[in-house]
């Protein structure tokens, strides 16, 4: 049986090896720009990784503690992880995918076939930014063996980083098997979207002394376990702080506290695309729901009146015009 090094070529949290991207990316890359394969990850910061073209990998995210803020943004399809990746350190495929893309009331509509085929679209699109991998509801909770075999179908079906998965205490051992694996594993503690049925609903943690005493439990459950990073959602701001203060790995705030070591957003929401409720922590920084309509609007009426398609939309009986 091949070693975790043979089988990821990741020692440290680096890329995975060339044979787990698919063979079509392998060919084509090049002809797009992109390096044929992604250098593994050395002892440069993220900047010196970014301007030698490399992938930035989990042990230069981790090394990001205490230093410059870590930009993390959800991806989930090829487009959005082109235009995003120039501009970030971290791409999260997340499980929101079956509600901003699938139109589920959770996400725990999400499925690893779902995770998988948005994972590798991702990687697609993006050649510097590291890319996690949500690990979804059902697929790591009841056993160390069930989230190793998920993990490693994951990082060798998209070539991904790292996966992500939810939970501090009970989730430690799957943690530390992921890890003793090879692969790097990002945590989530706080308030946990794969929880929203037990906890009976979306509910902000760290208001009870005993809640607080639970999250550094788990905090330091995840740290222990090897996590390279974690999620902080939805938690007191000064708990969030606290926390960050407290663990030597960096923390990623969403609806938590600037004094994370990073910050994500859902980039739908960011955007302003998002058609239901936005969460209060979100900040819009464009509104492409009104660009988006408006657009359908101007196309649907010059449709109707046969404005287009126009002599600029159309081809001409004349080769050297006929060009698509």
């Amino acid at each position: 049986m091949l070693s975790a090094l043979n089988r990821y070529n990741r020692v440290d949290g680096g890329n995975p090896a060339c044979q787990a991207v698919p063979l079509f990316l392998k060919l084509c890359a090049p002809l797009c720009g992109y390096p044929a394969s992604l250098p593994a990850e050395g002892g440069e910061d993220l900047a010196a990784d970014a301007s030698a073209g490399a992938r930035i990998g989990t042990e230069a995210i981790r090394r990001r503690k205490g230093g410059v803020p870590i930009v993390s943004l959800t991806a989930y399809t090829y487009p959005v992880a082109r235009l995003l990746d120039e501009h970030v350190d971290l791409l999260l495929v997340g499980d929101s995918v079956a509600m901003v893309l699938h139109g589920h009331a959770t996400t725990l509509g999400a499925s690893l076939e779902m995770m998988i085929a948005h994972g590798q679209a991702v990687m697609r699109g993006s050649r510097r930014a590291c890319v996690v991998v949500d690990m979804p509801a059902g697929s790591y909770e009841s056993s160390a063996a069930l989230a190793l075999a998920s993990a490693r179908r994951i990082v060798e079906e998209t070539g991904c980083q790292a996966v992500k998965l939810e939970g501090g205490v009970e989730v430690a051992a799957q943690i530390a098997a992921i890890v003793a694996d090879g692969i790097p594993v990002m945590g989530h503690i706080g308030l946990q979207p794969q929880s929203v049925e037990k906890d009976g609903g979306y509910r902000i943690k760290g208001r009870t002394d005993e809640n607080v005493a639970a999250l550094f439990r788990d905090a330091e459950a995840v740290e222990k376990a090897g996590a390279f990073s974690f999620v902080i959602e939805g938690t007191v701001e000064a708990v969030a702080a606290d926390l960050t203060r407290h663990i030597s790995i960096p923390t990623i705030g969403i609806g938590a506290s600037a004094d994370c070591d990073g910050q994500i957003l859902v980039s739908d929401d960011m955007v302003g695309l998002t058609v239901d409720r936005v969460p209060k922590f979100v900040k819009e920084y464009a509104d492409l729901r009104s660009v988006v309509a408006d657009a359908a609007k101007r196309y649907a009426a010059e449709v109707r009146s046969r404005q287009f398609p126009g002599p600029d939309h159309v081809f001409k009986a004349i080769p050297d015009k006929d060009k698509a």
